[in-house]
Formats: C-alpha cells, sequence, structure tokens
C-alpha cells in the first residue's frame, strides 16, 4: 500500500480510470479544475478524485504527477509543471515518441524533478487483465508499486527513459493504423460499388475483417481525434529510425476526417456514418 499523493493530469476517460486505481493501492489522488470541462469535472466527481483547483496547489501537495492527456498536449503541460518548480516524480503516460519522451525528460528534470516514462496499453481499468502501464527510467519501481494491488497491471521494462514510450509506438503503429486501413479499404470499395462483393469475399478469405470494420468504427472512431498527434508521433518515430511515415501520416489524415465522431457513444457510430464522412471529408480537400 501507499500513501503517496498522486495529482492526475488530466482526468480523461483512460486518466480517471489510472487515478483510481492508484486510489484503490492507498494513494491520495488529486485533480486540478482550473480550465477543466463540465465533463472533465463531472468524470473526476463520479471517481472521487480531491479537487485542488489549481495547479500550483497540485505541485505543492503532489509527490507524483501523472500525466495523462492527448499526446500533441504532453510537451506544453510538463512545460506547465516546470514552470511550478515541481520536485517529485513526473510520471509521462502519453502516447508520445521516444524523442518527445526524452524532451519532456528534459524540462521536468532541469526543474528539479525525477522523471518516469510511461505507455499504456489497453482500455480503460475496468476489470482486471485488460490494461498494462508499461514504465521505464530510475523511479519506475516505484511508480508501479502505487498500482500493486489494483487492476491495473504496472511494468517496469528498464531503467533508460524512453523505453516504455517506444514499446508503445510499436503497439498502436500497428493496432490504430490498420484500424484506419480497414475503414479507408471500405470507403474505397463503397466508392467504386463493390462493398458487398468486397464482404463476400472477405467472408471467405478474410473473415475477420468484416467485423474488425465494424468495430473500428464503432469503437475506434469516437476516439479519432485523439489517434491524430499518435499517429503523428509515430511517423516521427518512424522517420527517426530511417523507415518510411507515409502509413501513419495518412493515418493521421484518416482519423482527422473523423474528428465529427468526436466522443460519440450513443449510438456508437456505424460502418456506414463512417464510410459517408470519409467519402464526403475527402471530397471536400
Amino acid at each position: 500500500m501507499t500513501n503517496k499523493t498522486v495529482a492526475l493530469l488530466h482526468p480523461g476517460n483512460m486518466g480517471t480510470t489510472i487515478g483510481v486505481a492508484a486510489a484503490t493501492s492507498g494513494a491520495r489522488m488529486v485533480w486540478v479544475s482550473e480550465g477543466r470541462s463540465k465533463t472533465s469535472q463531472g468524470r473526476a466527481r463520479d471517481a472521487g478524485l480531491r479537487d485542488v483547483k489549481t495547479l500550483t496547489n497540485a505541485v505543492n501537495e503532489s509527490e507524483v504527477i501523472l500525466s495523462v492527456c492527448p499526446p500533441d498536449a504532453a510537451l506544453d503541460l510538463a512545460r506547465d509543471v516546470a514552470q511550478h518548480r515541481f520536485k517529485g516524480i513526473y510520471v509521462d503516460a502519453n502516447a508520445v515518441s521516444r524523442a518527445t519522451a526524452q524532451q519532456i525528460c528534459e524540462i521536468v528534470t532541469r526543474a528539479g524533478a525525477n522523471f518516469v516514462d510511461g505507455g499504456i496499453i489497453g482500455s480503460p481499468v475496468k476489470r482486471p487483465g485488460t490494461t498494462r502501464m508499461y514504465l521505464s527510467g530510475e523511479h519506475a519501481p516505484e511508480i508501479a508499486a502505487l498500482f500493486a494491488d489494483s487492476m491495473l497491471d504496472a511494468k517496469t521494462i528498464g531503467a533508460e527513459p524512453g523505453a516504455a514510450s517506444a514499446l508503445k509506438v510499436a503497439y498502436a503503429a500497428w493496432t490504430k493504423c490498420t484500424d484506419a486501413l480497414l475503414l479507408a479499404i471500405r470507403t474505397f470499395a463503397a466508392s467504386e460499388g463493390v462493398d458487398r462483393a468486397l464482404l463476400q469475399e472477405w467472408a471467405i478469405s478474410q473473415p475477420d475483417l468484416e467485423r474488425r470494420s465494424q468495430q473500428a468504427a464503432a469503437v475506434a472512431t469516437p476516439k479519432a481525434w485523439r489517434y491524430v498527434g499518435e499517429m503523428k508521433e509515430i511517423a516521427a518515430t518512424f522517420e527517426a529510425a530511417g523507415l518510411p511515415t507515409g502509413f501513419h501520416n495518412a493515418a493521421a489524415e484518416l482519423w482527422e476526417r473523423l474528428a465529427p465522431f468526436k466522443d460519440q457513444t450513443e449510438p456508437l457510430p456505424a460502418i456506414t456514418d463512417v464510410i459517408d464522412s470519409l467519402r464526403a471529408n475527402g471530397k471536400q480537400k
């Protein structure tokens, strides 16, 4: 059990459940309501997180800051925390490249903090066995201990910051890019008038692809706005490794076209609606 005070920045769908997991193991969880939406405020309230109002208060009260935000906001959030001279452990658990993780490390350690690199794989934590948080850095075991009695499986993978982010990139490079590819293929087939014939062929030779394309529409599309920055991070990572960037830059553009479905869960987006949106947005370009 731990009695550390941990500031969660910020309680989105995933981050809230990560905060609850730490609280299950005894951490005192706080968050910052200043500048956050009513949706975030309701989510944090329902999760039992204590509101300390401002980032200044969070820095002053907390021994650990846990950053779980869209990847394109990760650097700015680290800079905001660094300006407050945070001296505890800063955990960046966002879907960023190793290079971005190293930038964040430099920002927060220059201001006096210790840094732990994190990468979350899986769905929001609702039951055991669904979600892993990979951690790297000198203080990674200390952060893993925050979740020892929870449904989140926290795994340390080395003392070098950046390893956890690299693993997350490698994993998401497949899952989120292939979801985008399937939706693009369905849209192309519909545009050519061969969608039904494609599904018939898939039923024979690739029997799981229709289901996967429907799942991508229903599950991934509401989160597409979050995936844009992540795909760009992956593309930059591939470029640094001497690999082509086209896969993931194209996926970023596809996810960007699906921004109108942001956070839509009632009803879940249907594959036909997603195809229509991709076709319409493509014609506008």
